[in-house]
C-alpha cells in the first residue's frame, strides 16, 4: 500500500488513544515509533517526486498559457495584415491549445494536493514522533513508580500475614494456657483430703506446743535475740511505772 493510498489512515490515527488502551504502553510506544520512522522515511522519499511531477505539471500548464497567449497574438497581427485565414489559423491553434490547457491545470491541480497531503502526513508525523518520545518518558517514569508501589503493597501484604500470624499463635497460646489451667484442676482434684486430726496429731508429737515454745526461746536466746514481752508483764510495770494501783 502506497503512502498516498495510507493518507487517510495515517492521517485519522490517535496515537494518544491507542496508547491509553495498550496492555503495555512503553512496547506499545516503541513500537508505534519504529511503524511511524518507517513511514516518516517513505513520506520523505516519495514527497520529492511528487513535489517534482507538481513543478512539472505546473510548467506544463504555464507553458500552455503562454503559447495560447502567443497564437491570440499572431491572430491580431494577421488581422491588422488584412491576411483573415492567417488568423483562422491561429485562433484554431489557440482553441486547441486552451482545450489541452484544461487537462494540464486539473494535472497541475492533483500534483498540488497531492503535494499538500504529503506535506499534512510528514508533519503529523513529526507532531507523533515528537509527542510519542516525550510521552515514552513520562511513561517509564510511571512506570517506575508503579513497580515501586507495588513492591510497597507486597511488603503490606507480609505485614498483613505475619500480623494474622501473630494473632493465630496468640490463640494457640490461651488454648495451650487453658489446656495448663484445665489440667492442674483436675490434678486438685484427684489429691486425698487432708485429715485435720492427723494434722493436730503431729503438732502435738514429742511434747507438743510447749516444748516448741521452750525451743524457740532456746534459739532466740542463742542469736542474741530479745525475747518478745508478755503483755501483761508489760502492763503490769506500766501500772507500777505510773503508780497506779492494780484491781485484783
Amino acid at each position: 500500500m502506497g503512502v498516498l493510498s495510507r493518507f487517510k489512515n495515517i492521517m485519522s490515527a490517535n496515537i494518544n488513544a491507542l496508547l491509553d488502551k495498550a496492555e503495555n504502553p512503553e512496547k506499545m510506544i516503541d513500537q508505534t515509533l519504529r511503524n511511524l520512522a518507517n513511514d516518516l522515511a517513505e513520506v520523505k522519499k516519495e514527497t520529492a517526486g511528487v513535489m517534482a511531477e507538481e513543478t512539472r505539471t505546473r510548467r506544463d500548464a504555464d507553458k500552455n498559457l503562454a503559447e495560447v497567449k502567443k497564437n491570440m497574438d499572431l491572430a491580431k497581427k494577421a488581422l491588422a495584415a488584412g491576411n483573415e485565414d492567417h488568423a483562422r489559423v491561429f485562433l484554431n491553434k489557440k482553441n486547441e491549445l486552451e482545450q489541452h490547457g484544461l487537462e494540464l491545470s486539473k494535472l497541475a491541480e492533483a500534483a498540488q494536493q497531492n503535494a499538500v497531503q504529503m506535506r499534512q502526513m510528514h508533519d503529523k508525523l513529526v507532531r507523533d514522533i515528537n509527542s510519542l518520545r516525550t510521552r515514552k518518558a513520562t511513561i517509564k517514569s510511571n512506570i517506575s513508580v508503579a513497580k515501586a508501589t507495588e513492591r510497597i503493597n507486597k511488603m503490606g501484604d507480609a505485614g498483613s500475614k505475619a500480623e494474622g500470624a501473630l494473632q493465630q499463635f496468640n490463640r494457640y497460646e490461651q488454648q495451650a494456657q487453658e489446656r495448663l489451667d484445665r489440667a492442674k484442676s483436675l490434678a486438685a482434684l484427684n489429691e486425698v483430703p487432708v485429715d485435720e486430726a492427723d494434722a493436730l496429731a503431729n503438732l502435738y508429737k514429742g511434747g507438743g506446743g510447749a516444748a516448741l515454745e521452750d525451743e524457740l526461746s532456746a534459739l532466740k536466746a542463742e542469736m542474741g535475740l530479745a525475747p518478745a514481752k508478755n503483755v501483761d508483764d508489760e502492763l503490769a510495770a506500766l501500772y507500777q511505772e505510773m503508780e497506779i494501783p492494780l484491781e485484783n
